[in-house]
């Protein structure tokens, strides 16, 4: 007789079709990792033999495979009708005795010292599943917190019956997956008590971008399935591999979720489905994020080694059991969409115009989408989904899938990047924004909506159809140039998505950009935070939370923002600009008004250089300093060099130099090179003076084009004369580059004038310009346009 049972220590990824995918998996991570640092809580799997026995019970599998052989799975009554009928037949069906007789000996094994306080997790695991070109993602059941013998016993059975529930017959006809081919095994593994710690999802690349040397968490408090189903906006860290390896702070970012609900056990309950039960969490542990930085690595850890082992990119659940206090894996399977993308293959969505925004959340594939908004509380209303709608709901699990499929793009209450809905919207090429907190109410059902996941980390729903561009680009073949092209970047979010393009680097990265749109409060409001007024207290509060102090949190937040761009472009150059805000844009930040004074012309006023020198804001700018010094020397992202802004005359050079070095900021330390920006005309004239204080100079025509001509470039009356390509900015221009040259120091454009004009860019090539700095949309045809004129 075949064996019904199989321990998962005796089990590896050679025993697919013995056991399925997931306790395949389980077991080669227990047989061959475990003495590596990867802890996997212990269990048993069915056989897919088993399965096979059970399902020659009068003839179950030919009377399935009749019913089956001619449904039409689009037909949502029919696939309904089939399902029921299907997963009838098996549970009225009994198990095989033989089969009773080997789970009863086996769990009386695995919980034995246990006494009461045994509890399991009963999962599906099917052959065709957790492969690297399908991911079946909860296709099938798990059952938690399952107490005592007879409790698994029917776990397994309706674990059995799960093959055939809507969706995985659904999914499996879309995955071209024939129905009798493949079989189920129940895994019976011991619970971590996450119930009273954390758990979640994690990847070993950034699941939206591709990027490969980081690891993305997600976590909240409770079991796992509130982060899987998109229950719950859980908090997300980014970690940076190379870091991990060197033994140096690794992680990158952090977002503080909402994690209002958390599932745990339910002690009254008894049977497998009511062992579980959600409920609120309080204000005070949701304000604190559910791993410490210690945990977040550990994490991140493991799923290097896991990733390693399997030689691919994992998507891995992991559980913080709140007894022990240990980290453990409870699933591995391969990511199945960024790791099948081809890399050299660029493509980019734009909106032509912004309109009216409805929704915001969480963007899910860089993609645009619309259509008419159909809003679905119920699977009972899937019927109502047309093909090419905006399916928005307060979140989806499996069983939706067949209507997924149809839609343009897919918008939840709920969720985070790790949710069902976030899966399978990737798995089908497109766009969704989860966790919007309350677009079912915000949106109006059969409005025609645009979703566009295309501007970042946020997701926006616009009322209308809104005009946009879909452009693709295969970088793989790019012409050599002598010039070096580079970025600009503000947004550090959508760093790992622009490092695809071709690039050298970043040669503007805008401090304020993080300042405005990450921490959004003035840092003289944070340094005072105890003397603020209490209403003022409460708001920033709310912003900071998570962080041990409103001071760390300005820093952090700050080198969070520098490391990921780092990260991101390494070992390229990233060239970080300190903060360029002038009074009125700092008086719109949080608290901004109590400190900033009132000027008629903030734009040649108290900005750049004189403010970090001014003794009110000096140690504002000491904070850049000290975020700066930690990506640099602690982080070691020594790729990171340092610009300085609007720097007027050549004392200011001087003592801003002093300043920084006081600051642990020194030109040639640990390789630092020290740029300033050459936009004001006293910097080209007194050039090569300006250079005894710096590395080199990065031009920004914008400035220089205002300030050489003499025109508010804001200025709706006298904007048609501003051009970067007058002849007196040129000469200016021609000047700074020349006293570059001369000296072999870096000289570089990050202005706006190379995106918008090619035959700019040609000019400032034929100077001799080290490097131009684009917008990314332009970096491609910028560079076939440079290329196509060196070959002349």
């Amino acid at each position: 007789m075949a064996d019904y049972i199989l321990w998962f220590d005796q089990l590896g990824m050679h025993d697919v079709n013995t056991v399925g995918g997931k306790n395949a998996s389980l077991g080669e991570m227990i047989s061959n990792l475990a003495n590596r640092g990867v802890s996997v809580p212990g269990g048993f799997a069915t056989t897919t033999d088993a399965y096979r026995d059970f399902l020659q019970y009068d003839g179950l599998d030919t009377r399935i495979n009749q019913l089956l052989a001619t449904l039409n799975v689009d037909d949502i009554n029919a696939l309904t009708h089939a399902g029921k009928t299907i997963r009838g037949w098996l549970m009225d069906a009994p198990l095989p005795q033989a089969l009773l007789s080997a789970v009863t000996e086996a769990y009386q094994k695995l919980a034995e010292g246990s006494g009461d306080t045994a509890s399991f997790a009963v999962r599906s695991s099917a052959t065709a599943e957790d492969l690297p070109d399908a991911s079946f993602a909860g296709q099938q059941e798990t059952f938690l917190n399952v107490c005592g013998l007879d409790n698994v016993i029917a776990a397994i059975k309706e674990v059995f019956a799960s093959l055939y529930n809507d969706r995985a017959i659904a999914y499996r006809v879309h995955q071209h997956f024939e129905h009798d081919k493949v079989f189920l095994s129940a895994g019976i593994q011991k619970m971590a008590r996450s119930d009273i710690g954390a758990s979640g999802v994690m990847f070993t690349l950034d699941t939206e971008s591709g990027f490969r040397d980081a690891v993305f968490i997600t976590g909240a408090y409770g079991l796992g399935e509130t982060v899987v189903q998109g229950a719950v906006n859980p908090d997300e860290f980014y970690v940076y591999k190379p870091n991990l390896a060197a033994n140096r702070p690794a992680i990158l970012s952090r977002r503080l979720g909402e994690k209002a609900l958390e599932m745990i056990y339910d002690i009254q309950g008894g049977a497998h489905n009511k062992a579980t039960l959600t409920r609120k969490v309080d204000d005070n542990r949701r304000q604190r994020f559910c791993l410490t930085d210690a945990q977040v690595e550990s994490l991140a850890r493991q799923a290097l080694i896991i990733e390693k082992h399997y030689g691919r990119p994992m998507d891995i659940e992991w559980a913080l059991d709140g007894g022990d206090g240990k980290l453990y894996i409870v699933q591995a399977r391969p990511e199945t969409v960024e790791s099948r993308a081809k890399t050299t293959v660029v493509e980019r969505y734009q909106l032509a115009s912004r309109g009216e925004v409805i929704a915001e959340g969480r963007a899910i594939g860089q993609k645009i989408g619309q259509g008419k908004a159909r809003i679905i509380m119920s699977i009972a209303q899937m019927h109502e989904v047309q093909e090419g709608d905006v399916l928005v709901t307060d979140m989806t699990d499996p069983d939706w899938e067949p209507i997924m499929k149809r839609a343009s793009a897919i918008v939840t209450n709920r969720g985070g990047r790790t949710c069902h809905a976030a899966i399978i919207a990737r798995e089908m090429g497109i766009p969704a924004v989860v966790g919007c907190g309350n677009a079912t109410d915000l949106i109006a059902n059969g409005d025609e909506v645009t979703v566009s996941c295309a501007e970042g980390d946020t997701g926006f729903i616009y009322a209308g159809l809104l005009g946009f561009e879909r452009m693709t680009a295969d970088t793989g073949n790019l012409p050599d140039l002598s010039v070096k092209i580079m970025m600009n970047v503000g947004n550090p979010e959508r760093s790992f998505s622009f490092s695809r393009l071709p690039n050298e680097g970043v040669g503007l990265a805008r401090l304020e950009f993080i300042i405005n749109n990450t921490i959004g409060i003035h840092p003289k409001a944070l340094m005072e935070f105890d003397l603020l007024p209490e209403e003022l207290k409460t708001k920033i509060g709310k912003k900071i939370a998570g962080y041990s102090s409103p001071v760390d949190f300005y820093v952090e937040k700050l080198v969070e923002g520098i490391a990921t761009l780092a990260a991101a472009f390494h070992p390229h150059k990233v060239i970080v600009r300190m903060s360029d805000f002038k009074s009125n844009e700092y008086a719109n930040l949080l608290a901004g008004d109590r400190y900033e004074p009132h000027e008629e012309n903030p734009m040649i006023g108290y900005r750049g250089v004189s403010r970090y020198l001014s003794t009110d804001f000096r140690s504002c700018f000491e904070l850049e300093c000290q975020a700066l010094r930690k990506v640099r020397n602690e982080m070691g992202l020594t790729n990171v060099e340092v610009m300085i802004p609007f720097c007027r005359t050549l004392e200011e050079a001087q003592q801003v130099t002093e300043l920084l070095a006081s600051q642990g900021i020194k030109r040639g330390e640990n390789d630092l090179r020290l740029i300033m920006m050459c936009e004001i005309p006293s910097n080209a004239v007194l050039a090569e003076e300006f250079l005894e204080y710096f590395d080199g100079f990065s031009i920004g025509s914008n400035d220089m084009t205002q300030l050489s001509l003499g025109l508010d470039r804001d200025s709706g009356l006298i904007a048609h004369l501003f051009d970067e390509r007058n002849p007196a900015v040129k000469k200016l221009l021609s000047m700074a580059i020349a006293a570059c040259k001369k000296q072999g120091k870096y000289v570089g454009i990050c202005g706006q004038g190379p995106s918008d004009y090619p035959d700019f860019a040609a000019w400032l090539h034929e100077q001799g310009i080290s490097s131009i700095s684009l917008n990314p949309d332009t970096v491609v045809n910028t560079w076939l346009h440079l290329a196509s004129l060196e070959k002349h």
